[in-house]
Order: structure tokens, then sequence, then C-alpha cells
């Protein structure tokens, strides 16, 4: 059985997925999504939703990205929020990184004073700094998307499990759905963890565990946390209904999403560690997500040894991030132009 779906097939409705349909969609094609579960629920739906473009631990070659989609990120969403009349809660108040060590690429370092008149109730570290990163809620931002791809007419198939590139030569010609075969001019894959389960044109990628919990006032009249706060081992990420997010773990423990109680009450004392208030919160909710890893730690992202075959995926912690981006550069490449960015670092053949 075959069915012609449109003029790009996109395996993966994740906010990578959705993103780049999106920009090809504004840009004149007819695009369908094909995701194996529910669309974000995944590595978008886990994710903290800090736009860390200043992150000293970011690959030098992946910051210009970094930068750039940090910058275009407020116009992005608000032109997302027109579109699905939803908000996707982007806050731009900045984040105050409090470490035990020096960290080169912040900026001049807080004095205490500073600190405590930005955030009343952080404990000392020998060194602070704030940087002008925002953050997003991944999962508002995903009901976004969604909704504006279908207002724009997408296609967004639930429950959907491509299995294998269909081919003809070395051209990829559609995508096998079960017994079902669903052709396009062009194919990508954003399915994040599970891009290397779809077979031809093989993509390497590998789960990378992450456990996060929340925490709420018990007295919703308490003033929750207004800034992003990083320490050393774990980080605050606020929302704007009063949840405040930590996270995270880095596990390298294949398709595994249980929660582990103790590793959760850790976290839990971490956090309390950089802001005693935290204990006087109630934990509303424990999660675990899995980060769409490479073997080199950086984005997989451009054509595929075959024709018509692309792949965007391999964010690990930066697919909120760098989602816009990442949408234009793949938009550009499928469109035979050239990118903004030099890409070579990040293309499928550096694995060959």
């Amino acid at each position: 059985m075959s069915d012609r779906a449109s003029d790009v097939i996109i395996i993966g409705g994740g906010i990578i997925g959705a993103s780049v349909a999106l920009e090809l969609q504004r840009r004149g094609a007819s695009v369908r999504v094909l995701e194996r579960g529910e669309p974000g629920r995944e590595a978008s739906w886990a994710g903290a939703g800090m736009l860390a473009a200043q992150d000293p631990d970011t690959p030098e070659c992946l910051r210009p990205l970094a930068r750039a989609s940090a910058e275009i990120y407020p116009d992005w969403v608000s032109e997302l929020e027109q579109e699905s009349g939803l908000s996707a809660d982007l806050r731009c108040e900045g984040t105050i990184y409090l470490t035990q060590e020096k960290k080169e690429g912040l900026g001049p370092p807080l004095s205490d004073a500073d600190v405590k008149s930005r955030e009343g109730f952080l404990s000392k570290a020998p060194f602070a700094y704030f940087t002008t990163e925002a953050s997003v809620d991944p999962r508002a931002l995903m009901a976004v998307a969604v909704a504006a791809a279908k207002k724009g007419g997408i296609v967004i198939s639930h429950e959907h499990h491509v299995t294998a590139i269909e081919t003809s030569g070395n051209q990829a010609v559609g995508v096998r759905l079960g017994n079902q075969t669903v052709s396009a001019n062009v194919i990508i894959n954003c399915a994040g963890a599970w891009t290397g389960e779809v077979v031809g044109g093989e993509i390497e990628t590998h789960p990378v565990k992450g456990q996060m919990l929340s925490v709420v006032p018990v007295n919703s009249r308490e003033v929750p946390l207004k800034h992003v706060v990083r320490g050393d081992d774990v980080y605050l990420v606020p929302r704007s209904d009063g949840r405040i997010l930590i996270g995270a773990t880095v596990e390298r423990v294949g398709f595994d999403k249980k929660v582990d109680a103790e590793t959760i009450l850790k976290m839990h004392r971490a956090a309390m560690e950089l802001a005693p208030k935290i204990g006087e919160m109630r934990i509303h909710e424990s999660w675990a997500g899995l980060r769409p890893g490479s073997p080199d730690k950086l984005p997989i992202l451009g054509e595929t040894g075959l024709k018509n075959y692309f792949a965007a995926t391999g964010h690990y912690r930066n697919g909120i991030l760098l989602a816009p981006v990442t949408a234009r550069i793949m938009a550009d490449v499928i469109n035979g132009d050239t990118p903004q960015f030099d890409i070579s670092r990040f293309t499928p053949s550096r694995f060959s």
C-alpha cells in the first residue's frame, strides 16, 4: 500500500521536527510530520528550557549557532504565539550563575550585594555571574508550535512509527510504516534519541537520560524565584505559574526513563544549598527524559549518504535553544541555498 503524502516528510514531532516543518511550510513546501507517539512528549516535554547561549561548556564550534538562535528567539516565539493564540512563557529575566570556580566567558563576577539585590534568598558562592540568558517552557512551546503548524496546514500524524527509509538506487523516495509506504520528495529524520532506529541511511544517535523535579510554593502568595539560577551541581528554572524546575542528571542507561527517588531527593538537597527557601516548597512532580546524543556531542545537520534524506538531530542538551536556527539551516540546505553558518562540523558524513 502506498500513499503520496507531501513534498516533505519529517520523522519526529519534537521541537526540532516541528520547527523545521514550520520553516519549510513558510517557504512554500507541503509538509507532513510523522510522530511515533504524541508530538512533543519526549525530550522536548522533559527539558528545562534554558536558552543558555553563553554556557561555557558549549563547544566552541557550536557557539555561533547558539548565539544566533538566542537572538532570534523572541521574534520567533512571538510569531508562533500570534499564529497559535497560545503562550510559550518566554522569560527574559536573565540567569545567575553561582559557582565554586571562576568561569570564563560569563562577564565580571557579581558581588554578594549584587546577588542579594537580584535574588534575596540565594546562598553565597565564591563566584557569581549574571547573563541575559532567557528561558522558555518547552511544554508550552510545543503546544504553541503544534497549534501554529496545524493552522498553517502542516499534517501532524500521531502514533506513526517509521521503521525504514524506502530507496530507489541511492535516493530516498519515502518511508515505511509497517506495511504502508509513504512517499515524498524529501525526508528529514528529526527523531531525536530514536533517530538511529530508522533502517536505511543509518544515523548514529543514543539516548542520554535526564531526571528532573519541580517544586511549588505551599503558600500561593509567596513570590517565586525570578531568575534562572545555575550552580555547579543543579540548576533552578522558574515558570510564570509559580513552579520551579530543578535538574538534571546526565545518564547513559539506554532507553530507561524510570525515575529514581534517591536521585530526585539528592537534586532537591542540592537545590536547597543554592536557595534554602526551596526546602519550604512542595515537590510537585518528577520525571525523566531522553536527550538525543551523538558520538561527538554535536548536532547532526544536513544530507545523509542517501540523496534527499536529511538529518536534524543529536542536539543533546540544546534542542530547545537551537530549534529556530536549526529550522533555518535545514530549510536553506534542502532548498539548495548556502546556510548562513558553516555546518561542516555537523554534517552526517563526518561519521562515515
